[in-house]
């Protein structure tokens, strides 16, 4: 007889039984949040303090709706390009009116995810190609990257004005000619603090967030350099008090500009939802307690905040990645430690906020950079050529058209080349978006026999049909009627398979049928392709 594995309590018994751990965790990842949500703010030309209303709202609202336990909501620098895009686009120079117009836009995204919660749309990352997602997120990382580096080198902020992605990086020389060499020095340590801190090896050190060293080292450096009296005003933080910015910021005007604002709306519940839906995933995979999070329930939480937040002049949030991670490492057992976290960013911005306004802005750049230097490590380029040719081609194309054009153009090119590349591959047109799926069962085996291909676009109704099989059987799914079976579904019946596993009922899951397809690479979640199938099929 199984005994049942121990689940920590949610709610309010939760609280009572997790006090301690959530709280210890709640405060850490609050030294790592406040420093990162004012950088984010900052480089979104939003005024700083909004960063950390978000991450406010973030923690003590959303912990009481989200559907993910160790989630960290608030805002995140994947949502960079997009925000500053929105207040360049619509203010046309006059970054107070853009942010305001901005908020319009992030008002009618976060309703919009509600809606994708309340109708099930919690799937949606797994419509998408994880090749795209990942080279969105590459070029997210080069722009951050791009846009910092005039900051780190406390360049005047003219100089960069108006330059796109591309421009910021050919003139990177201009900058450094022109750099502030006291500035610099802070930026440079700070970057090389961030960059080198994964290397500490001693346990009890590197438990200390890499961001309030930075600050231990930035504020007494400024403080001695006496930026105040000697730099320009743009060295460091400005962000008044938290009453003064408590405001109805939001103005709807910018529909007006129709293009522009359905545009913005897309893109921040599209590519919000998106980062959100993923973080909660591999979050789930790292919880200790195997729960499976909510995502649906999730969304509508994050919609929640995200519009709660765009009425006072936040910015966007959603799942944060890192600072979630980082929850998970120190502990935290339930959304206490999310909302601890929101806590303590309240009570110093309310206590302590003339320290904030300490913070040179090249400290926060080195951050961001770091940041940027993660999602487009020369790593992930290698990652994507081990997985395939095709898959490094369709990552590079959807980095560089990003780059040269915006995120919404760049998934879009990503996708297209990925259908593209598949039709080469024998996928018929007709299995694009259905995919033949035909469940059997016989006792507490269950058949799962998948025709013609097994594709990221079509990977919604095969996943369907999965879901719907009871837990503690024995699943056999069969891929030898396909074509080809691509990188985004070996991922996900791989994802499949470890979930339905993991419960206690004893259910297993075996993937049969692929001794006939050839796998594009050496990796083993490469696509595979059937030309024995098709070579047959052709001569009937």
């Amino acid at each position: 007889m199984k005994t049942k594995k121990y689940i920590p309590a949610d709610g309010l018994a939760g609280l009572r039984e997790n006090f301690k751990t959530d709280a210890i965790s709640g405060f850490i990842v609050f030294l790592l949040a406040l420093p990162l949500s004012l950088g984010i703010a900052k480089a979104s030309d939003f005024p700083p303090i909004m960063g950390l209303i978000t991450a406010i709202i973030g923690g003590i609202l959303v912990s009481f709706f989200m559907g993910s336990r160790l989630t960290i909501k608030g805002p995140a620098a994947g949502l960079i390009v997009i925000v500053a895009g929105a207040v360049a686009e619509f203010g046309q120079g006059n970054s107070d009116l853009g942010w305001k117009l901005a908020l319009g836009a992030m008002v009618i995204a976060g309703l919009i995810q509600i809606l994708f919660g309340i109708f099930k749309l919690g799937k949606l990352a797994d419509f998408f190609p994880l090749s795209t997602i990942h080279g969105m997120l590459a070029a997210i990382g080069i722009i951050i990257i791009a846009k910092q580096i005039p900051v780190l080198l406390n360049d005047n902020p003219l100089l960069a004005k108006g330059m796109n992605p591309v421009e910021l990086l050919l003139n990177i020389p201009k900058f450094i000619v022109n750099l502030d060499i006291k500035a610099t020095f802070i930026g440079v340590v700070s970057l090389v603090i961030m960059l080198g801190w994964p290397f500490i090896r001693n346990k009890t050190i590197k438990m200390i967030p890499a961001p309030l060293v930075v600050l231990l080292f930035a504020i007494p450096a400024e403080l001695i350099m006496d930026f105040a009296h000697t730099e320009p005003p743009y060295a460091l933080v400005k962000i008044g008090s938290l009453t003064d910015n408590i405001n109805w910021n939001v103005d709807f005007s910018g529909i007006n500009q129709t293009g522009i604002f359905i545009k913005y709306v897309i893109m921040f519940a599209l590519v919000g939802s998106l980062e959100s839906l993923l973080t909660v995933k591999a979050i789930d995979l790292a919880d200790p307690f195997r729960r499976k999070s909510n995502a649906n329930k999730d969304l509508i939480a994050i919609g929640i905040g995200n519009t709660f937040a765009a009425f006072l002049g936040g910015l966007p949030m959603i799942s944060e990645v890192a600072r979630s991670s980082s929850n998970v490492n120190n502990g935290a057992k339930t959304r206490w430690a999310n909302f601890f976290h929101g806590v303590f960013i309240l009570l110093f911005v309310l206590l302590a906020a003339p320290l904030l306004e300490m913070i040179p802005n090249a400290a926060l750049a080195a951050m961001l950079i770091t940041v940027g230097i993660k999602l487009a490590h020369p790593r992930e380029f290698i990652h994507m050529l081990h997985i395939g040719k095709e898959q490094l081609l369709i990552f590079t194309g959807t980095v560089i058209v990003t780059l040269f054009e915006d995120l919404l153009v760049g998934i879009a090119f990503g996708m297209l080349l990925k259908m593209i590349i598949h039709v080469f591959n024998g996928t018929p047109l007709s299995s694009f978006f259905k995919a033949q799926t035909i469940v059997s069962f016989e006792g507490d085996t269950y058949y799962v026999e998948i025709d013609k291909s097994a594709i990221f676009s079509n990977y919604l109704g095969i996943k369907r049909k999965l879901e719907e099989i009871p837990l503690g059987c024995h699943v056999i799914i069969d891929l030898k009627k396909t074509r080809l079976v691509d990188h985004s579904v070996m991922e996900n019946l791989e994802h499949f398979k470890s979930d339905y596993e993991a419960h206690d009922d004893g259910g297993t899951v075996i993937i049969n049928g692929l001794e006939n397809h050839k796998p594009l690479s050496n990796h083993p979640k490469a696509s595979r392709k059937n030309n024995v199938k098709i070579k047959y099929e052709e001569v009937n």
